[in-house]
């Protein structure tokens, strides 16, 4: 409860300072950014970032990419930018001043723009030997952390109307409380208190990071083939 309440008052201090909107965007992420940073597991990585896939396509750039290194080593860093290869992606979160059907629209967009990179998947080696049925990549998780506004009935027909590859799995609003939303026969929303919107967020969010497993392992060999070709 503490961390909530330090969060919502840098959040706070960040819009009433910061006069650019640019200026306060940036500020929001990188708060953001540590605070997921500092209490994930450390098998779970935090950065703003591009994703790119060994065709060479990249995605729009996400404001948090949550992700692992271990069995997808390759981070590029280049004027500025990361660049996070699809295959050690899993999650995407975009962050808006704003929890509202606008911003979902635009964060279930910039989604889009990950899960449509192709993921390849590589046997894995271990000391009892080799995992030869590759893992099968699962879907990317995405969702957006906003200071102000709520999961209200137009936030939810509009997260309802969503295309398969834009679906938002969560949202948190450091103001109104979080949400989570769970796809089956019946798309439902699961609401916390206003009090515990970022406890209930983290949580909840470190528990669908766990049913995921780990992320395929990339196939070296395919990034390989790209470069050689665009030499």
């Amino acid at each position: 409860m503490g961390l909530q309440g330090q969060m919502r008052s840098k959040l706070s201090l960040n819009r009433k300072i910061l006069t650019h909107p640019v200026s306060k965007g940036d500020a929001s992420e990188l708060e953001w950014v540590d605070m997921l940073g500092s209490y994930l597991p450390r098998r779970y990585q935090v950065e703003k970032a591009f994703v790119i896939d060994h065709e060479g396509t990249i995605s729009e750039q996400i404001d948090i990419v949550i992700f692992d290194r271990h069995y997808s080593p390759f981070l590029l860093k280049q004027n500025g930018a990361t660049y996070i290869p699809a295959e050690s992606v899993y999650a995407v979160i975009e962050v808006k001043p704003q929890l509202n059907p606008k911003n979902i629209r635009y964060a279930a967009k910039k989604a889009l723009s990950v899960r449509k990179l192709k993921r390849t998947s590589a046997p894995i080696v271990h000391a009892g030997g080799t995992i030869n049925e590759t893992k099968k990549p699962f879907e990317i998780l995405a969702g957006l952390l906003t200071l102000d506004g709520s999961c209200t009935k137009g936030v939810q027909e509009e997260i309802k109307k969503l295309p398969e590859k834009q679906k938002i799995n969560f949202g948190c609003s450091l103001e109104s409380g979080a949400f989570i939303v769970t796809y089956s026969e019946e798309i439902k929303f699961e609401k916390s208190k206003k009090e515990d919107g970022l406890i209930f967020f983290f949580l909840k969010l470190l528990s669908a990071l766990q049913s995921l497993g780990t992320v395929p392992a990339m196939v070296i060999e395919s990034y390989i083939k790209q470069f050689k070709q665009e030499q």
